[in-house]
């Protein structure tokens, strides 16, 4: 049974529709103070919106894009219900149904110096250790070994680190995949060797070590980093393996899926987002992928159905269920398979 700590997992993910209107507007509803905020306009070639209170407000950085930070007019204020738009069309285009998928972390770290090779530098970042969720921004020494607390407790599942100053690749790396292998989120990129991203170091229940790579240790250069511990029944960062098959691999969780994200690993392949309200019934076949700025599809071939402890694949796009691919996912939940009181949850 898979037993948790968070018996509403709304309170630490959420996710909010809104139509943009070119303008101001305030969108509410998340139902608490959202740290980051990743907005993307479902009917228009816009890109995906990345905002987070470490950073501030009118700061960008796109998912789907290489380019260095941007100073506009997006979320202009963070609320204890949500946030405030301004008029960049990345997530407040007029008249398109957009989606923000939000998470909370909420106590501030202080800026400490960091440990390893070359010259230290400093950090600061909020965090949730009962969501296992962390935002943390840094200052790289360009000096392979440099680590950086993350805060999480436990060693990280997902780390995901974008350099802000100019047109540097995003550099993640998957718990399932190892500290030797580095995907690139911004592409559809298969998985890749390397020693200079992450120095060939699993991260410890404290910190994370860099390589020499510029992605994600550029000398002086300032980077953000989202870190996620799994969190029974809240959260899953896995791997499957596809079967080719309509009938598709049902892929457990612990919990009754809100968001799903879906890479394959070993070819190129998109990376796939579903999720409950954009898609509220099963089959969930709204998709968005993380790495481009293309609208919104509804698409047979992405079937899955939520179900109470996980997902399953409805189709043999090879995107997402190839025979014998490999496959990495992200996973939040909407209720939970067994609360901590020993209740069960429902499928969709």
């Amino acid at each position: 049974m898979a037993y948790t700590d968070i018996d509403k997992p709304s309170d630490y993910f959420n996710i909010v529709l809104y139509t943009g209107n070119a303008g101001t507007q305030a969108i509410t509803g998340v139902g608490f103070a959202p740290n980051w905020v990743w907005g993307k306009a479902r009917n228009a070639t816009e890109g995906h919106s990345l905002h987070d209170t470490v950073r501030g407000t009118g700061k960008n950085i796109l998912a789907n894009s290489a380019g260095a930070e941007e100073a506009i007019a997006s979320v202009t204020a963070f609320g204890s219900d949500g946030f405030t738009l301004g008029s960049n069309a990345h997530m407040n285009n007029n008249n398109s149904p957009t989606v923000a998928w939000c998470w909370r972390a909420g106590t501030t770290i202080s800026s400490t110096s960091t440990s390893g090779s070359g010259t230290a530098k400093t950090y600061t970042g909020s965090v949730n250790t009962d969501a296992g969720f962390s935002i943390i921004r840094y200052v790289g020494n360009g000096t392979a070994g440099h680590t950086i607390p993350h805060h999480l407790g436990a060693k990280p599942d997902v780390i995901l680190i974008k350099h802000l100053g100019d047109g540097q690749q995003w550099a993640t790396q998957w718990s399932p995949l190892g500290a030797t292998k580095v995907m690139r989120w911004a592409t559809n990129n298969v998985v890749s060797d390397s020693n200079t991203r992450w120095n060939d170091t699993e991260p410890t229940s404290s910190v994370f070590t860099l390589g020499s790579e510029a992605e994600g240790n550029t000398n002086d250069g300032n980077h953000i980093a989202y870190c996620f511990t799994n969190i029974q029944g809240y959260s899953k960062v896995g791997s499957y393996t596809g079967n080719g098959n309509v009938d598709g691999p049902f892929v457990y969780t612990g919990f009754k899926p809100a968001f799903v994200m879906t890479k394959r690993t070993d070819s190129t392949g998109d990376w796939a987002i579903m999720d409950n309200k954009r898609n509220p019934f099963n089959v969930m076949n709204k998709y968005l992928k993380a790495q481009g700025a293309d609208a919104e599809s509804t698409d047979e071939s992405f079937n899955i159905d939520g179900l109470s402890n996980g997902f399953k694949l409805r189709h043999n796009n090879s995107n997402y269920n190839a025979s014998g691919g490999a496959y990495i996912y992200m996973a939040f939940a909407e209720t939970q398979f067994v609360s901590s009181g020993n209740v069960p949850g429902t499928a969709r």
